[in-house]
């Protein structure tokens, strides 16, 4: 599962990835028996020492652009639930041995970033609710109960 951390002024927290070494999302896998949302919010607090308010779930994302390579020569293909979170904006703490640096970026400053492809998608489709979650939406987001 992956967190999208979006702060108050539309911005994406994003974390330069060790494995790949590119900009990201963060989150990771589900332990034995684990609800998927407590298993999102254990993984922020693990890589970044921060807690979430999950919001939305965004969609479901897989195929082609979901394979990664890690350090050890594993090569995985996944798929991962995105879930909308918002955060208090105070220093994270990187977990170093997954992440090599973390920051705030708005929709435009990503497209410059060197950043796993997959996360275009998920920027497209959560664009238009940034402007308030009451307000009308147009992205595929599933609120959650």
């Amino acid at each position: 599962m992956t967190a999208v951390i979006i702060d108050g002024a539309g911005r994406y927290l994003l974390a330069r990835h060790v494995a790949g070494d590119r900009w990201g999302f963060v989150g990771g896998g589900i332990e034995p028996l684990e609800d998927p949302r407590a298993a999102l919010r254990r993984e922020v607090k693990e890589e970044l020492g921060l807690e979430v308010d999950i919001v939305l779930v965004v969609d479901s994302y897989g195929g082609g652009d979901l394979t990664n390579e890690y350090p050890n020569g594993d090569v995985v293909s996944y798929v991962t639930t995105v879930y909308l979170c918002h955060l208090a904006e105070e220093p994270p703490i990187l977990e170093t041995e997954e992440l090599s640096a973390v920051g705030w970026f708005f929709p435009l400053e990503i497209k410059q970033l060197d950043r796993f492809e997959w996360i275009d998608r998920v920027i497209d489709d959560i664009g238009p609710s940034l402007n308030g979650l009451d307000s009308a939406q147009t992205a595929p987001v599933h609120a959650i109960t």
